[in-house]
């Protein structure tokens, strides 16, 4: 086995897409179209550092980086990005996943890379496990900083009726409460873009996010993009409610091998009233649920108290800086207190 690197997704070898494809069978994160679309949305002052493990023309691992500066590398990831891990081909002998690991950081090590900020990364990811044990074998030492609260729900083969029944009867009233409501007092529809229509429907998400109490969307491209490629592939859950056939609340989830994944969700503040977007929760909760069959919901990053309304596990995600102390200079042994002092700003 070799390291090999580089320094665009098109450069990839060929066989780097069966790594994307067992990959995402945990996260659409590590699925080669939210690459490909992050890559063409980076600024032109980020240069990508692709590190992959090579056994002839199989590839066998790679760790999407950004390099920050001559010695220093970060995740490949975006602001939306909500899980990161190293994508390691599928073994059961550990002895030789191992192998590929430190050939990985040899290969690093080649390249002079003195730092690593990778994140956001979950404690208990066996991949990432790996990897930092790995670290600390040959020198770095390494530590975890806490970065944000991560909710989900598993589901047990209940149906969406089994699934609210074990929600608070105060989410159960509201639901009910606000559906008659605004039935009773305007009326409304739900419509839900799948496949090629859900970039029809981005414009009426657009419309609802500029009527929210957001800020304005900043990554437009990104999410047009994103959501185009991954309607390709079936994945895409747009869902709108109009009222008079106005846009007032949206939400784009994706299912990816059996999770679903709340990404992004609004309502138009004038019909903050009728609890619009709990009413457009329950509809995709039950999409998902009954028509979908997943096994996972993930409302991916944040402590809201709604999440926790719908979600039963709080996870957590962590920022893992690594550091070569064997050849730290004064400068980078301040990585860490930078890590530690950018954390905490968040």
């Amino acid at each position: 086995m070799e390291f090999a690197h580089f320094s665009s997704l098109q450069q990839l070898p060929e066989s780097c897409d069966s790594l994307f494809a067992l990959a995402e069978k945990d996260s659409l994160f590590y699925s080669r179209p939210w690459f490909d679309n992050l890559t063409a949305t980076l600024a032109e002052d980020q240069v990508l550092l692709l590190a992959c493990v090579m056994n002839g023309n199989k590839a066998l691992a790679m760790l999407p980086l950004i390099k920050s500066t001559a010695d220093q590398v970060s995740s490949l990831k975006h602001r939306y990005t909500t899980h990161f891990s190293l994508l390691l081909a599928e073994s059961k002998n550990e002895p030789y996943q191992q192998q590929i690991i430190l050939c990985l950081i040899q290969g690093l090590s080649q390249l002079r890379v003195r730092s690593l900020l990778l994140e956001p990364v979950a404690a208990d990811d066996n991949n990432i496990r790996q990897f930092k044990q790995a670290l600390e074998n040959n020198g770095y030492g390494c530590e975890y900083h806490f970065r944000s609260y991560n909710w989900i729900y598993r589901l047990q083969g209940q149906s969406h009726h089994d699934y609210l029944a074990s929600r608070s009867a105060r989410l159960r009233n509201t639901i009910s409460r606000k559906q008659r409501k605004l039935e009773r007092e305007h009326g409304y529809d739900i419509r839900l873009f799948t496949g090629d229509e859900v970039r029809y429907g981005m414009t009426d998400y657009y419309a609802v996010y500029a009527a929210s109490w957001k800020a304005n969307e900043q990554y437009v491209d990104f999410f047009n993009g994103m959501a185009g490629a991954l309607s390709k592939r079936g994945w895409s859950r747009l869902a709108v409610l109009y009222v008079n056939d106005k846009p007032v609340a949206a939400q784009l989830w994706f299912v990816v091998h059996g999770k679903a994944s709340i990404f992004r969700l609004a309502y138009d503040e004038a019909w903050k009233q009728y609890s619009p977007g709990t009413i457009l929760t329950n509809f995709l909760m039950n999409y998902v649920i009954d028509i979908d069959k997943v096994k996972e919901i993930d409302f991916l990053t944040g402590n809201d108290a709604y999440k926790q309304d719908w979600m039963s596990q709080r996870r957590q995600r962590f920022a893992l800086s690594c550091v070569n102390n064997k050849k730290a200079s004064g400068r980078l042994k301040q990585f860490i207190s930078a890590v530690k002092h950018v954390i905490k700003r968040r």
